[in-house]
């Protein structure tokens, strides 16, 4: 039996606080799907196309990772692509304690799947999407947040638009 492993998130823009996470995370299981989960409610600063692509062009070439965007609950788009796992990202105790809650919901609507938890390498606990984007917002330095491809992404398209 495989074992596939569903990281879900917004990875908007997506960071070397997830990169760090994925990349620590590959030898654990057979197949990761990072899973881009769309909210209608929200307004992303990139969308979905651009940040699928950033994710595949950083770990092209490597098998095990397939890249993917789903809407609806994350525990019900596990069950379609078969992932027993869960991965999550843990920066801080109080991330661990909203995470923790939902895997608890995660495991009361399917018994199967179980949540893991990474700690992030301690470099990288800053590093929030959110605080990112605020970055990127008001012309700051980004490209120390962000794998290269994202930080030349973002930059070349900033010198475009000026």
């Amino acid at each position: 039996m495989q074992r596939i492993c569903l990281f879900p998130g917004t990875f908007d823009p997506v960071t070397l606080g997830h990169t760090d996470i994925i990349d620590r995370a590959l030898p654990l299981f057979d197949e990761l799907v990072i899973g881009i989960g769309v909210n209608s409610g929200k307004e992303p600063m990139f969308s979905v196309e651009q940040r699928v692509e950033w994710i595949r062009e950083i770990y092209r070439g490597q098998p095990t990772i397939r890249v993917t965007s789903y809407e609806g609950l994350t525990v019900n788009f596990c069950k379609e692509i078969g992932a027993k796992f869960i991965l999550r990202g843990i920066r801080y105790v109080s991330d661990f304690e909203y995470e923790k809650a939902i895997a608890d919901i995660n495991r009361k609507m399917d018994h199967d799947v179980e949540t893991i938890f990474l700690t992030c390498s301690p470099e990288y606990s800053t590093i929030a999407s959110t605080l990112v984007r605020d970055v990127i917002r008001h012309g700051g330095p980004a490209a120390q947040f962000l794998p290269e491809q994202v930080a030349e992404s973002i930059i070349g398209a900033a010198k475009k638009k000026s």
